[in-house]
């Protein structure tokens, strides 16, 4: 009996592969109530695993076997409804880690729903798309306030996980790609992230915005064929820092659609995340793997 109550848990545990959880200090809004408790389930209309319901944000550390010393917080999509949890966070971490990049995934609050989020974003999708907007309005700037708690966290405790303070990325995809931006445009010294790749971001939430003073180094990634229309706006973004003289790179792919992540499709955009490390390697936002 005691091996079959146990089982859940180990199922769990093989899942994550996270060290750590780390629950992120929070303020809440009392405009924005969930009612459903968070749920981590396979999503058949994404045909991915997702994570619902997030009213505590969390870190989940995947901690590198040899840190080169660059960490990266990742953002999973999902229209601020749901997190893409595998695809757009736990195999970018493990991928992460084989090149000694210490790697956290960012739970952060979501829009309440009920047991199934995807199905109402799905269905608002098809029939209110203005509904989600409005849902998704009060709960942006908590997702926001997640991201950049989640770079206090890191680079207050750098030292002690043997990182450097000053090679922290942020990466977010999708609606992860406006919680990192929202960090962007809101971010102190403090909570400034040292680099940040916005993928396939979902920029048309994120109103007029004002590239910063002392921007971090960029890459854009999308796919010119994005069904949500994503491609302009990445553009867009990549010449407002062009334009402002920042550091800045873009990883454009004719095919590859929306939601790609580490999905295999046989297209080039398949080999995005190899890029960004090339692009990381570049700037000396990290170190090569030493075999």
């Amino acid at each position: 009996m005691k091996i079959i109550l146990l089982l859940p848990c180990l199922l769990v545990s093989m899942n994550i592969l996270a060290q750590s959880i780390i629950e992120l200090p929070f303020t809440p809004n009392p405009e924005v109530k969930w009612s459903t408790d968070e749920k981590e389930y396979f999503s058949e209309i994404w045909d991915t695993q997702v994570i619902t319901n997030v009213s505590v944000p969390r870190l989940e550390v995947y901690e590198a076997d040899q840190p080169n010393g660059t960490s990266v917080i990742i953002a999973p999509g999902g229209g601020l409804y749901g997190l893409s949890i595998n695809s757009e966070g736990r195999d970018v971490a493990k991928w992460l880690n084989n090149k000694g990049i210490t790697a956290f995934v960012l739970k952060y609050r979501l829009v309440p729903t009920g047991v199934d989020g995807i199905k109402e974003i799905t269905d608002e999708g098809n029939t209110n798309p203005t509904k989600i907007g409005q849902r998704v309005s009060p709960v942006l700037p908590l997702s926001i306030a997640d991201g950049l708690a989640a770079i206090t966290y890191v680079r207050t405790n750098a030292k002690e996980m043997k990182l450097d303070p000053n090679k922290i990325g942020f990466m977010g995809f999708s609606a992860g790609g406006a919680v990192t931006m929202g960090v962007t445009f809101n971010y102190t010294q403090e909570n400034r992230p040292n680099f940040i790749v916005p993928v396939y971001p979902w920029m048309t939430v994120m109103g007029e915005y004002k590239v910063p003073e002392d921007a971090p180094a960029m890459l854009v990634v999308c796919a010119s064929d994005d069904p949500l229309g994503l491609a302009k706006p990445s553009a867009d973004l990549y010449s407002a820092w062009l334009t402002n003289g920042k550091n800045v790179g873009i990883h454009m792919y004719s095919k590859g659609g929306h939601g790609f992540g580490m999905k295999k499709q046989n297209l080039a955009s398949d080999n995005w995340i190899t890029q960004f490390y090339s692009w990381a390697l570049t700037e000396s936002l990290t170190k090569p793997t030493v075999n």
